[in-house]
């Protein structure tokens, strides 16, 4: 006989938040330059916005967008939509009108928070009804009374309750539907892959339409610590913020430290506690990823994981402070499986480059109205990322690049990551991307965008350090020199490389 299946073990999020904060009533749960809310204050908040939503006629399921910057009115947006069983379409304010358009239609939300001064970018391509964040919402919340419905209309943590879109490197966003129980594992894989205590805090300085912010912001809340909401990349504010705050996870995020280590050596503030920094070491200078380890005395996290799967699969190594990394292995996270596959899905063996396949409980639920995607995607049980790893012998992996990077010249293959590896290892470089170029001779060959720091090596030292490191198919036909704010980058910091290539056919 089948035993029953009891509900206990289906907990939402907002329950949980809820729970946490009716013990830590007194602590700082958001600061947000001068204003700060206790958890008290803020599950007051909150249950008090869910009562707004519900008497605008939201129901479970519904997506409520919003288009703002960083500030605590977005983490009660999305703890509010928690408990009413809402979904929380986060838009990106920095895509042009077309782009901004397909995501809001794309989801079709009922209702829509937007900053003041962002509702004409979102008037422009939509008419959805809108509720202005300040005064006006402020109003609102003020005026309702909790609604008893709030935290009884998720029935199941598999409900929906963020949609993050990708970033959208190669073409249109893809909006990735994030459950309740995907935030509850990851939040849970947080504080145990990091060793995270329940107090330590958060600095959302990256946008929280970005997995890092959104993530981790709601996951602090559940664990009982401060998150700090900071409006973009500000190093003084954020400096003085680590003076002020014990911080789990520092995220830093490519194409932002150098601007902060600038920050650090002006102003090296005496740090109150950090348990680890930066993300994403493969696109970082092994430089930069010593100089902002020492500056901070803290180890540099590195990391792979995307808006589809969060910390996991590839984020249980840290790089000792003050080292510069010959290499950046990594280690499986813990709480996934993993697999290296070929095209027909046959595990690789060690030392040839796989697709990473993926399956666990920090998952996403698939790309919002993409069943054609989500097919191909998730076959045989898996998720399949796009990205090409290599196993080593000792069980850790090795970044190859991205399958859809793959430069095909004479017949063979190569992987612009392994080029930019090698141009970031020069002191000087603090950003390289390599691009495919048409060539009548090989079909394709690589190019190298580059940008460099005072110091400017020229281009025969960079060759020749190419040619000192990899086999000539490999090696870029070209280097163009360009400042480092030139480089086109996604929401998390990634050179959009089809945006150079462009370039390469003006």
């Amino acid at each position: 006989m089948q035993p029953e299946v009891f509900r206990a073990g289906r907990a939402d999020l907002y329950s949980i938040f809820r729970s946490r904060a009716q013990d830590s009533a007194r602590v700082l749960a958001v600061e947000d330059g001068r204003k700060r809310q206790t958890y008290a204050e803020l599950l007051e908040r909150v249950d008090r916005l869910a009562a707004v939503f519900l008497a605008r006629g939201v129901t479970p399921g519904d997506r409520i967008a919003i288009l703002s910057h960083n500030r605590a009115e977005y983490l009660e947006t999305e703890l509010a939509a928690a408990g009413i069983g809402a979904i929380v379409a986060c838009l990106n304010w920095r895509l042009a009108p077309d782009e901004l358009r397909h995501c809001i239609d794309l989801v079709e939300p009922v209702l829509a928070l937007v900053e003041p001064g962002l509702r004409g970018a979102y008037h422009a391509v939509s008419a959805t009804r809108c509720m202005e964040i300040g005064p006006d919402l402020d109003a609102a919340i003020a005026g309702a009374k909790p609604d008893p419905r709030t935290g009884t209309l998720v029935e199941d943590p598999e409900a929906g309750l963020t949609i993050l879109y990708t970033s959208g490197t190669t073409g249109r966003p893809k909006g990735a539907l994030i459950s309740h129980r995907a935030h509850i594992a990851r939040s849970m894989v947080f504080a145990a892959q990091l060793a995270l205590d329940p107090g330590d805090g958060f600095i959302a300085w990256a946008p929280m339409f970005h997995m890092a912010s959104t993530d981790h912001a709601l996951a602090t809340i559940l664990r009982g610590g401060t998150v700090v909401m900071v409006d973009g990349l500000q190093p003084a504010v954020i400096n003085e913020a680590l003076s002020r705050h014990r911080i789990g996870w520092f995220v830093m995020m490519p194409g932002a430290l150098d601007a902060f280590i600038a920050e650090r050596r002006a102003n090296p503030l005496p740090v109150k506690g950090i348990k680890v920094c930066g993300a994403m070491a493969d696109l970082v200078p092994p430089h930069q990823i010593a100089e902002l380890t020492s500056l901070l005395d803290t180890p540099f996290l590195n990391s792979f994981g995307a808006t589809e799967t969060g910390l996991p699969p590839g984020t249980a190594g840290l790089i000792a402070p003050g080292v510069i990394p010959e290499k950046l292995s990594k280690r499986i996270s813990a709480f996934c499986e993993v697999r290296l596959v070929d095209p027909e899905d046959r595990d690789v063996p060690d030392g040839t480059p796989g697709e990473m396949a993926m399956r666990g409980p920090t998952l996403f639920s698939g790309y919002w109205n993409a069943n054609a995607t989500n097919a191909r995607d998730f076959r045989n049980g898996f998720f399949h990322m796009g990205d090409l790893f290599r196993r080593n012998p000792d069980g850790t992996i090795d970044f190859v690049d991205r399958v859809k990077y793959l430069i095909k010249t004479g017949g063979e293959n190569v992987y612009p990551a392994e080029i930019e590896r090698v141009l970031l290892a020069h002191p000087s470089v603090v950003e390289a991307a390599v691009v495919r170029a048409f060539d009548a001779k090989w079909g394709e060959a690589p190019v190298a965008f580059v940008a460099c720091g005072n110091d400017r090596p020229d281009a025969d030292a960079l060759m020749n350090l190419c040619r000192e490191s990899l086999a000539g198919y490999k090696r870029p036909r070209e280097l163009h020199f360009i400042a480092f704010d030139d480089f086109p980058r996604s929401t998390s910091g990634k050179v959009q490389r089809h945006v150079l290539e462009a370039r390469l056919k003006v």
